[in-house]
């Protein structure tokens, strides 16, 4: 596994994305994990290594969401976001839809489960020894015994990392968040659910929402940067390639792991 640089720049005709962190600080966004934890422990050195050589006092980690589900690691991605091995970095942790699906689950909400298990849940259960037929997305009284012996199985410590996730962050000219924000509505005004779950009405809009969005969320084969929003979701969990947005100042720059077998990537 090996990590490269891919500056990013912006579609053709429009503008750049206007903001910048705060004095002295470097921001580190990681997109949407999935369970890969050999691609966040490659992640997670070169951000190690890079910061040693910034100017900046100041650095912030910011996970944006799905730690969990459709590749077997998410177990151990929640220990790596609650200690990344990062001494003096601030450390932010967004909650992702899957982990939203979880606790709803957890919370009793059948359907959830459901809905869960179809994206990919199955590799967590195993990773607590919890085995499930592929019937039990359907059948209300499986997913029940499997709720059941999930709550019975997972540490109080995963628990309570799940509780604990943030919706949102900002810094400087730029707020962060798993999914996007609704067109219309101020920042301060948005609801936990379009945060965590909106898509198409975001991606398609072009207002000005108050502050450059970083969203993960939403695959594409590179790192979308528009004049509102930077999207970092490249589908880590298929690609292989695990993005990290890294801010200072005005200066951004897109960290990626890069399996040997596919070319630098460039960005649309």
């Amino acid at each position: 596994m090996t990590l490269r640089w891919t500056a990013c720049k912006t579609p053709t005709g429009e503008a750049p994305p206007a903001a910048r962190t705060p004095e002295g600080t470097a921001v580190y966004a990681i997109g949407d994990i999935h369970g890969r934890i050999d691609l966040l422990d490659a992640m997670l050195d070169g951000i190690r290594q890079d910061a040693r050589s910034r100017r900046a006092w100041r650095h912030v980690l910011v996970f944006l969401g799905d730690y969990v589900s459709r590749a077997p690691g998410g177990r151990e991605a929640i220990q790596r976001a609650l200690d990344p091995r990062l001494p003096g970095f601030e450390v932010v942790r967004l909650k992702g839809n899957h982990e939203d699906l979880l606790l709803r689950f957890l919370d009793g909400y059948l359907p959830a489960g459901g809905h869960w298990l179809e994206y990919g849940g199955f590799a967590t259960l195993a990773e607590y020894g919890i085995e499930a037929p592929p019937s039990a997305r359907r059948d209300r009284v499986q997913r029940e015994a499997l709720r059941a012996r999930l709550i019975a199985a997972l540490p109080a410590g995963d628990l309570k990392f799940l509780h604990a996730l943030k919706i949102s962050h900002t810094e400087g000219g730029y707020y962060f968040v798993h999914a996007g924000v609704r067109p219309g509505v101020a920042l301060a005004a948005q609801s936990e659910r379009d945060r965590i779950w909106i898509r198409r009405r975001f991606l398609l809009s072009d207002a000005d929402f108050g502050a450059v969005v970083v969203h993960g969320h939403c695959i594409a084969a590179a790192p979308e940067v528009r004049h509102n929003r930077i999207g970092i979701d490249t589908g880590a969990y298929r690609s292989g390639i695990l993005t990290c947005l890294v801010l200072e100042g005005e200066e951004r720059a897109f960290l990626q792991t890069a399996p040997v077998d596919i070319r630098a990537m460039t960005c649309a």
